[in-house]
């Protein structure tokens, strides 16, 4: 669901104020690890202290030069759908941003921004990852919208898993697994 043009600090207000307990609450998880006692044959038994999160992982953002190009190419390959569409300013520099929510209960946000003027930013410096269940589609999918799979499937045996390397339309690392 798109949401319109939503104000950046509007938004991360929204986000801060949820926090990751909230985000996966919302999604119909349920609470973190470390979030619930420990479960125990005596019931009187006090819960083992939590261990304090210092901070949580939430989201990958990755630098793009044609947003709506690059959310085209995302959403198509990869099914993810839009939440929220932002507008704001990071370090004095324009920026709009698109937020997608994550796909599993407590998974990581994807977002794509832009930042306003910039020419192209490089696209080496990140390698974003997604799980599938049918690596082959994947590439199927990839190469249709006009991606590039420069590292075919190889089976990783001994982590029971598949991968494979694609590049977006602006070059960016997508590294895909599919367990097998």
């Amino acid at each position: 669901m798109q949401t319109g043009v939503t104000n950046r600090r509007s938004f991360l207000q929204r986000a801060a104020a949820l926090g990751a307990l909230g985000w996966a609450t919302l999604a119909g998880a349920s609470p973190a690890r470390g979030d619930t006692p420990a479960a125990s044959n005596n019931p009187t038994a006090a819960a083992p202290p939590a261990s304090p999160r210092l901070a949580e992982f939430g989201f990958t953002k990755l630098l793009v030069a044609d947003l709506d190009r690059s959310a085209a190419f995302y959403e198509a390959v990869c099914g993810v759908v839009q939440s929220a569409r932002i507008e704001g300013v990071i370090g004095g520099r324009k920026i709009t941003e698109i937020v997608y929510p994550p796909a599993t209960p407590g998974g990581a946000m994807f977002v794509l921004l832009t930042y306003h003027g910039t020419v192209k930013p490089a696209a080496d410096e990140v390698m974003v990852g997604f799980n599938t269940t049918d690596l082959d589609a994947f590439l199927v999918r990839a190469r249709a919208a006009g991606g590039t799979v420069f590292e075919e499937p190889r089976t990783l045996a001994e982590m029971k898993l598949r991968v494979a390397f694609v590049k977006d339309l602006e070059g960016h690392i997508i590294e895909v697994l599919q367990a097998i």
